[in-house]
């Protein structure tokens, strides 16, 4: 498609219903319009741009197979939402990003029902999907999913790691995506890391894996810019009876 039918397809999407209108092979056409939506929006308003371009296809793909926004997404670094908030009715507010009285640069549960938590930075996804899916539990709602989004560098801190402890004792509804790129604002150090490279490289198969040995259940997807595949994953888990990780290798 030309820009301006790119420009024109994404003008037509002003809610998660509106992209699951669309054919899965149209999507890829929907991301490049994505990125360059963002990067015309952001070279004018300031904001975090590179992490949400690596997120725009995870994005899409969450949108397109989950029921936002009764199922959760919660994002862990606001910084990847960018792409969330455009598809969920917030194209035109984007001109407003960081500015007084504008929408905020992260999510924010007063801008938008589909901001499932307020976050900024970090390793607090995982702990808030966790006790989301554990008062639905608590209350006999067992048909919503609770969706935390988060990256290889926020995965070091200790909330985090507390938070993968804690949820292979629930019963589901819990799927924690780690959105591995390989790069955070520091460099990554420690065996957590050596762990993400070894399952990059064996294509998630090494026998050595930090999510498995902790009891949840897993599945690695090489190409996390290809929402295709995302989309195959995403449906593959949505009848998990457990906590599952889907670990995804994407280029930021």
């Amino acid at each position: 498609l030309t820009p301006d039918e790119r420009k024109e397809m994404l003008e037509s999407i002003n809610s998660p219903a509106d992209l699951r209108k669309l054919p899965v092979s149209e999507l890829p056409v929907l991301a490049r319009a994505l990125r360059d939506f963002m990067v015309e929006s952001v070279s004018k308003t300031g904001g975090h741009l590179s992490s949400s371009l690596g997120a725009t296809e995870l994005a899409i793909a969450l949108h397109y197979v989950f029921n936002t926004p009764e199922d959760a997404i919660v994002w862990d670094v606001g910084h990847q939402a960018y792409a969330h908030k455009i598809l969920t009715g917030r194209r035109d507010a984007m001109a407003t990003l960081r500015q007084t009285d504008g929408i905020s640069g992260f999510p924010k549960r007063s801008e938008s029902p589909y901001d499932a938590f307020g976050t900024a930075h970090s390793s607090t996804s995982i702990s808030a999907a966790l006790g989301m899916a554990v008062a639905d539990s608590l209350n006999g709602k067992k048909d919503r999913w609770h969706i935390a989004v988060i990256g290889d560098g926020s995965l070091s801190g200790g909330e985090a790691l507390e938070g993968l402890d804690y949820a292979v004792e629930l019963d589901g509804n819990l799927i924690i995506i780690v959105n591995d790129n390989d790069m955070s604002i520091a460099e990554n150090h420690g065996g957590l890391y050596g762990n993400l490279k070894l399952l990059r490289e064996t294509n998630g198969q090494a026998e050595c894996n930090l999510f498995k040995a902790m009891g949840l259940d897993y599945i690695y997807v090489d190409h996390g810019n290809d929402v295709g595949e995302l989309i195959e994953a995403f449906q593959s888990v949505k009848d998990s009876k457990k906590p599952v990780v889907v670990h995804i290798n994407t280029l930021k």
